[in-house]
C-alpha cells in the first residue's frame, strides 16, 4: 500500500483525487492546504483521515510514502526541496517550475536525495495520446516529421494564474508545457530540440494580466522535425485540446474535448460538461470521464506503481527541466523576435 500525502486542495488536487479513485494499492492519508477551511472541506469530501495547514506535517510524516505536489507554480520549488530533504518520493504537477533555473535546482535536489521523482504531465498519459504513440512505435505512420498541438480556452480559473510573477508567464507557460511534451513524446525524447521561434501577445485580457494571452511556438529538432504549439486564453466555448501528428506513411489526430462520444442540444441546464465551459445550454459536448480522458488516471496509476516497485517513472523531473528550458528560450525569442538556440 502506497501512502500518499497530497499538497494542495484546489483545481489540480481535485483532478488528482478523481484520477486516484480507481487506482489500487494506494491511500491518500494526509492533505495540506494553505487555508484551514479548504483543507478541512477537501479532506471531508474525499475521506482523507488527516488534514493540515503545515506542509512539514505531510512531507516529514512517517506514514507518507509519496508526496503529490498540486500547488501553484511559485510553490513547486519550495515543496520539492522540502520533499528531497525529507527523503520523500514525489510527483509534481506541470510546469515543473517557473524558470529553468528553479527546475534545475529541483532536479539537482531529488537526484542528490536519491528519491523517486515524477513529472505529472497529463497530456502524455491521455489514453488517446498513448494510443497514438503506440501507432508510431508500430511504424504505422512511418517517421514523424511534424507535430501540431493546440490548447485553448477563454482564460484561467484561478486569480494567481493571471500573475506572471507567480506562474512564470502567460498562456504559453500555462498550456505550452503540455504541447511541448506531447511533441517530445511523439517525435521521440532521444531527438534533441535545437532551436525555437515564438510569438506572444496580450490581445484581450489587459485588465487581468501583463502576460501573453495568445502564443505560437515553432520548435525545431536535430533531425529537422518541427512542432507547432498554439496556446490561447481568448478561445471561447470551453477547452480545446488536440494534436496532429504527420509522418511519412500517415497522419494521426487526437481531439478529446470536441470530438466527444456524446453531443446534445439542450434548452435546460446540462450542468458541468467540460473544463472551462462557458455555457450549459444550446449545443453541448460533454467530456465523458474527464479525468481519464485527460490522463489523470493513467498518470496516477503509473506513479503509484513506480512508488510501490521502486521503478523510475517515464516522466521525471528531467523531462520537466527540459520543458522549462524550452519555455525560457521561447520567451527569449518573443523578446528578440528571432530563432533562439536551446541550451540543454
Amino acid at each position: 500500500m502506497v501512502r500518499i500525502g497530497l499538497l494542495g486542495s484546489g483545481f489540480v488536487a481535485e483532478f488528482y483525487m478523481q484520477g486516484l479513485r480507481d487506482v489500487p494499492g494506494q491511500q491518500v492519508v494526509a492533505n495540506y492546504s494553505r487555508s484551514e477551511d479548504r483543507a478541512q472541506a477537501f479532506a471531508g469530501k474525499w475521506c482523507i483521515p488527516r488534514w493540515t495547514v503545515n506542509m512539514e506535517d505531510v512531507v516529514e510524516s512517517e506514514d507518507v510514502d509519496l508526496v503529490l505536489i498540486a500547488l501553484p507554480n511559485h510553490l513547486h520549488s519550495g515543496a520539492a526541496l522540502a520533499c528531497a530533504e525529507a527523503g520523500k518520493s514525489l510527483v509534481c504537477t506541470k510546469p515543473l517550475a517557473r524558470t529553468a533555473t528553479e527546475a534545475h535546482e529541483m532536479l539537482a535536489a531529488v537526484r542528490e536525495a536519491g528519491v523517486i521523482h515524477g513529472y505529472a504531465e497529463t497530456e502524455v498519459f491521455s489514453p488517446a495520446v498513448m494510443h497514438a504513440r503506440r501507432l508510431i512505435e508500430r511504424g504505422a505512420v512511418g517517421d514523424v516529421l511534424s507535430v501540431r498541438s493546440r490548447e485553448a480556452h477563454a482564460g484561467p480559473h484561478s486569480p494567481h494564474f493571471w500573475d506572471p510573477e507567480l506562474t512564470g508567464g502567460g498562456a504559453l507557460m500555462d498550456m505550452g508545457c503540455h504541447c511541448i511534451e506531447a511533441a517530445r513524446y511523439f517525435i521521440g525524447k532521444d531527438v534533441r530540440p535545437v532551436e525555437c521561434l515564438a510569438w506572444g501577445e496580450l490581445l484581450y485580457h489587459s485588465d487581468k494580466t501583463t502576460a501573453e494571452d495568445s502564443a505560437v511556438l515553432l520548435l525545431r529538432f536535430e533531425g529537422s522535425q518541427m512542432s507547432i504549439t498554439e496556446t490561447s486564453w481568448i478561445a471561447r466555448g470551453g477547452l480545446d485540446l488536440r494534436n496532429e501528428v504527420y509522418g511519412t506513411l500517415g497522419t494521426i489526430f487526437t481531439d478529446v474535448t470536441r470530438a466527444t462520444p456524446i453531443t446534445a442540444f439542450v434548452m435546460g441546464s446540462a450542468g458541468y460538461t467540460v473544463e472551462k465551459a462557458e455555457s450549459d445550454t444550446g449545443w453541448v459536448f460533454p467530456c465523458v470521464d474527464e479525468p481519464r480522458v485527460y490522463g489523470y488516471h493513467e498518470e496516477m496509476r503509473h506513479f503509484v506503481e513506480c512508488a510501490a516497485t521502486g521503478q523510475t517513472p517515464r516522466e521525471t523531473f528531467e523531462d520537466g527541466y527540459v520543458v522549462n528550458v524550452i519555455l525560457d528560450t521561447a520567451y527569449r525569442s518573443m523578446r528578440s523576435k528571432k530563432w533562439e538556440p536551446i541550451d540543454l
